[in-house]
């Protein structure tokens, strides 16, 4: 029987509940703080035998504990575990807020340096493959970096050009056509009157600056003077270049400021993020290099001007999944209307719904799908959002920051990581290099340590040590 031995005679049955119930009377009366409960003599059983005293030990039950338990249990478990759940995704809105308010407040040195990255990411595989070939590093560098400048260089080169010879046209027609639409207007039966028209465009102008306001800001945030803009440059091109040539020492720097035993899962995370971001680099560019194709092949059928420039408008645009490619489309649909009449416009505006319902059923779901894994709805949500909280450069970043993010947090929740090395080699010159692949790893004295790191007693993991229960422990325990 618990808590004590029963003589013979004892009475099974009532008088052992009675007496139990007497034992935990005295076990709630201890004074607080205590640590062993006062004895309190038991009111006498009839026809129980004597029982000799015994002392009770157990947790300390406080009536702070008392009174906890008993809100606990008065409360529905639906409740309980809303409220847990409530505070800890508070929490975690909490940190993505104040990180999102940082980047923010960096936003002249987080926006080139995740430009860089996405330069790197579609740059990385064309030095890879040079350094395959036998090139070295650093011309394969070089090489990769000065062709991408050229190439963009060119293309800018091409619009700035085209735009300045068909500025005039371009200026004159647009008067012409505004003359005649007023024209139209007036002689309707809406029996409108030229300063109601001036009064209308003056309202939509000044709607449309003032919703423009956001995107402006988010995209002059970057640079509003020519030092800010130089700098990003700088910044962009420097971070380009030691990312081709150094990703992945920085990167194995940055894994070793995490605890060792994290360190196996912030690795795989984060090369699964990269794979990621550059298949999203290189399947843009297709989805982009189709919508520029087909929108600048349906101008040049249709006679519009500045078609070089609607195509690189589209290209560049593009890069802001299902937006870009809408937006700069509308460009070409209103330099139809201006120059060619609403005729033309019209089927201007078919062939960009005809190329977005291409991008949109054949290229979204089969190419982008199975690189970036994110549904169109949620790109659509990530752009406004991006859009709202950073303007153009959060448009143009929020697709490949979801898309990473995504593959990242699925990658740890999956837990495949485990089955990994558990620890990240640290760099030369301060531990003595692991064994090579494949072979097993020494005995350090203390137990079999699993990683590369593991050939000295200090790459075992100090939190995995204490935690590891001792063989007199376990007999303690048995």
């Amino acid at each position: 029987m618990p808590g004590g031995a029963c003589g013979a005679g004892v009475t099974v049955g009532r008088d052992t509940y009675t007496e139990r119930m007497n034992r935990l009377r005295r076990l709630l009366r201890r004074p607080p703080g205590s640590g062993v409960a006062t004895p309190v003599p038991a009111e006498p059983v009839p026809g129980a035998a004597a029982l000799p005293p015994a002392s009770v030990t157990g947790p300390e039950v406080t009536p702070e504990r008392r009174t906890e338990g008993d809100l606990d249990g008065a409360l529905p478990r639906g409740v309980v575990v809303a409220g847990a759940w409530s505070w800890r995704v508070l929490a975690i809105v909490g940190v993505i807020a104040v990180f999102v308010w940082l980047v923010i407040q960096l936003r002249i040195i987080v926006v080139p340096f995740m430009v860089a990255l996405l330069i790197a990411a579609l740059l990385v595989p064309l030095s890879s493959w040079l350094q395959r070939h036998g090139w070295p590093k650093w011309l394969a560098v070089v090489v990769s970096l000065v062709g991408f400048v050229v190439v963009v260089a060119g293309l800018l080169y091409l619009v700035v050009l085209q735009i300045i010879d068909g500025w005039p046209q371009l200026r004159d027609r647009s008067v012409a056509s505004y003359v005649e639409l007023k024209g139209v207007l007036l002689d309707s039966p809406l029996h409108l009157t030229e300063a109601q028209l001036n009064g209308y465009v003056t309202d939509a102008v000044t709607a449309l600056q003032q919703d423009s306001q956001p995107l402006l800001r988010g995209a002059l945030s970057v640079g509003t003077t020519a030092g800010h803009v130089g700098a990003g440059l700088v910044l962009v091109l420097f971070s380009t270049i030691f990312v081709l040539a150094g990703g992945g020492d920085i990167w194995r720097w940055f894994v070793r400021l995490f605890p060792r035993r994290a360190r196996t899962a912030v690795d795989g995370a984060g090369r699964a993020g990269w794979t990621t971001l550059t298949n999203f680099v290189k399947v843009q560019i297709l989805v982009a290099a189709v919508d520029a194709v087909g929108i600048g092949l349906g101008a040049f059928f249709l006679g519009l001007p500045l078609v070089a420039p609607i195509a690189i408008a589209v290209f560049l645009g593009s890069f802001v999944p299902v937006v870009g490619a809408v937006a700069t489309g509308t460009v070409a649909v209103v330099i139809a209307l201006v120059y060619n009449g609403w005729v033309v416009a019209l089927a201007m505006l078919a062939v960009v719904i005809i190329v977005q319902q291409i991008e949109g059923h054949v290229l979204q779901p089969f190419v982008m799908g199975g690189a970036v894994k994110v549904h169109p709805l949620a790109v659509v949500f990530a752009v406004a959002a991006g859009a709202l909280l950073a303007g153009i450069p959060g448009a143009l970043f929020a697709v490949p920051v979801v898309a990473v993010l995504n593959v990242m947090v699925s990658y740890v929740a999956g837990g495949s990581w485990r089955d990994g090395p558990r620890s990240v080699p640290a760099p030369p010159g301060r531990v003595p290099p692991g064994p090579s692949a494949g072979a097993p790893a020494p005995n350090t004295g203390g137990g079999s340590v699993v990683g590369p790191a593991a050939t000295s007693p200090s790459s075992v993991d100090p939190a995995a040590a204490s935690a590891r229960p001792s063989p007199s422990r376990k007999a303690a325990d048995a």
